[in-house]
């Protein structure tokens, strides 16, 4: 990398991090460390929830996604704005009336303390395995741009995230984060102008959409009802929306961001600048990795985009002459694309639908041709492992980004880019990490093991839990390996335990009858049922998108709660008005909130 690259990284990292520490100086006591004193705006609330949501992985992943399956992803983010929503309108005031730390410390008071440590320890057993991929996304980019071991670079990376969540905890994570997506949106607006003039001169930005959408890649809502299908709408505004109530209604990572607003109406207008914003930000992602595609429809792609696999299988004698044949057929395919490709512009600008149709027709045997050749590489990657005994993870959508990035950018860009991934990733990092010690610090060492003492000692507490679960982290992202894609490895994680966390606080809202033997009881089963539906789908016993996983999770929690609830008797909760959603007098307690 060069040196003008690696002075725009340092300086734009070495800004994020005074920055926050400058902001931080005045933070020494535990809610300031924990929730910012409360008095955040909304623009800065927007932001840092966005910032959160948006790691390293969305800008490492995504792309990758939208090359290999286009733009079918983006149907994941629809049921945001719906779930933005209901947090807003619904949830948000009681957590605001309680002045709860976290969102599990209600549990308590709507059930007992039994439910709030279950809900937690689910919490952190989640946010613990996602953190570790959020620490090995970028550890990718640095171990292949300097060349450095994966397992140095991730422990190099996750002890300076360790370090800068310590010292700021979420005033210093809020208000850096403002910074960081200013960066990350610049970043990949400067990418997006690049491929644009990297395109062949006699190939027009239109000319490139309009063959990107007759390849298929454009295709974006599919409203076939197949249960396999890990995006249609159905799984979108029904799992999806389920996911991201129980992600920004019951994540702590999430809800930290908004308990910090100075009112109940700086944290609803929070909420609705994220579901605002978030989804065309989203489609700007996806369509940047369109737009990879089609330049590497122009500009001859590596049969294999982890270089450093590349580099094995070259350097195997035993591999080299099938990768040499491999690489004249790919070479070949490649030629045969680009003319054909040409064909289908001709056609498309003459209106001419039956040569389109025959363009069409000839691209897609064209890019089945491309898909198997790489799977052939794939392979010889495969048994390459084998005779070696080396692990190694064939997925290589995630290096796609890169791989333009790293070889096709200006020098300069190429610093700003990697600065885009770092910021993502420190943004997600640090919430991530002041979440799971907040949650440690509140719900369990406070409430539990440790409680009256000072506020200066669950302060050091705090800092003493950021750097345990820091370790943690770095633990598992150094044992980590891609499962598909790394995104898609997040959402997975994600819905294990989310389903059945938001079935407790669907019950906890919504059904005052239904007290804290039969919702304890319903978690577990709701739990159980969502594991074994995930291990069933894992060996093919039956064919389940994971996005279903939340709705399953949360329906089971409900039904059983509510079907063992006479079994217990009325052991009535402490604050059962309170702590439930009352809809008649919702309106005049938002007045009251807001002052």
């Amino acid at each position: 990398m060069h040196t003008i690259d690696w002075a725009v990284l340092v300086f734009t990292l070495l800004f994020i991090v005074f920055y926050g520490l400058w902001k931080t100086r005045k933070v020494n006591t535990t809610e300031s460390y924990l929730l910012g004193d409360r008095e955040l705006k909304w623009w800065t609330i927007g932001l840092s929830i966005m910032a959160t949501q948006a790691s390293a992985i969305t800008f490492l992943s995504t792309p990758g996604q939208a090359f290999d399956d286009g733009m079918r992803f983006a149907q994941f983010y629809f049921g945001l704005p719906i779930a933005m929503v209901i947090l807003a309108v619904f949830i948000l005031p009681i957590f605001y009336r309680l002045k709860v730390y976290t969102a599990y410390e209600y549990l308590e008071q709507r059930f007992d303390r039994r439910m709030r440590q279950f809900t937690g320890f689910l919490f952190l057993l989640g946010r613990g395995l996602a953190a570790g991929i959020t620490i090995y996304a970028p550890a990718i980019i640095l171990s292949l741009v300097l060349g450095w071991s994966l397992n140095l670079t991730i422990g190099i990376m996750g002890i300076l995230v360790i370090f800068y969540t310590m010292s700021g905890g979420t005033t210093a994570v809020s208000h850096t984060q403002k910074q960081q997506m200013i960066i990350i949106m610049g970043g990949l607006v400067v990418a997006f102008i690049i491929l644009i003039t990297k395109l062949p001169a006699d190939i027009s930005f239109s000319d490139t959409v309009g063959v990107a959408g007759k390849m298929g890649k454009l295709n974006i809502v599919d409203f076939e009802f197949d249960l396999e299908n890990k995006y249609n709408m159905w799984s979108a505004l029904f799992g999806g929306t389920f996911l991201f109530l129980s992600y920004f209604g019951t994540d702590q990572s999430q809800v930290a961001r908004y308990l910090s607003g100075k009112t109940l109406t700086e944290s609803r207008l929070g909420l609705l600048f994220n579901g605002i914003f978030k989804v065309p930000m989203q489609f700007f992602v996806l369509f940047v990795g369109i737009m990879v595609f089609m330049f590497y429809q122009f500009t001859k792609p590596p049969v294999h985009f982890n270089p450093s696999n590349l580099a094995k299988i070259e350097a195997d004698a035993a591999s080299q002459l099938e990768l040499k044949d491999l690489q004249t057929k790919y070479n070949l395919v490649f030629e045969q694309k680009q003319n054909e490709i040409r064909t289908m512009v001709t056609a498309l600008n003459s209106e001419n639908e039956l040569m389109v149709n025959q363009s069409q027709i000839a691209l897609k045997g064209l890019n089945e041709q491309d898909v198997k050749i790489r799977k052939d590489v794939d392979n010889l990657l495969v048994n390459y492992g084998a005779r070696t005994g080396e692990k190694i993870d064939i997925e290589d959508n995630d290096y796609v980004f890169m791989s333009f990035v790293t070889q096709h950018l200006p020098i300069g860009l190429v610093g700003l880019l990697l600065a885009v991934i770092f910021s993502a990733a420190m943004s997600s990092i640090a919430s991530e990490l002041n979440a799971l010690a907040s949650c440690t610090t509140i719900d369990f060492y406070k409430r539990s093991w440790n409680k009256n003492k000072s506020d200066a000692h669950y302060l050091k507490s705090a800092k003493f839990f950021t750097l345990t679960w820091g370790l943690i982290a770095l633990s598992f992202a150094s044992i980590a390996s891609l499962f598909e894609n790394l995104i898609e490895f997040v959402n997975i994680v994600g819905s294990l335990f989310y389903g059945t966390i938001l079935g407790v606080f669907v019950v906890a809202f919504f059904f005052k009858k239904v007290k804290s033997k039969a919702v304890f009881i319903g978690a577990i089963i709701g739990e159980l049922v969502v594991l074994t539906t995930f291990i069933l789908d894992y060996y093919d016993v039956i064919n389940l998108a994971y996005l279903w996983l939340n709705l399953i999770g949360c329906l089971v929690v409900v039904f059983v709660s509510v079907l063992l609830q006479p079994l217990f008797g009325d052991d009535k909760p402490k604050k059962e008005v309170e702590n439930t959603i009352d809809l008649d007098n919702n309106l005049s307690d938002d007045v009251a909130l807001n002052g």
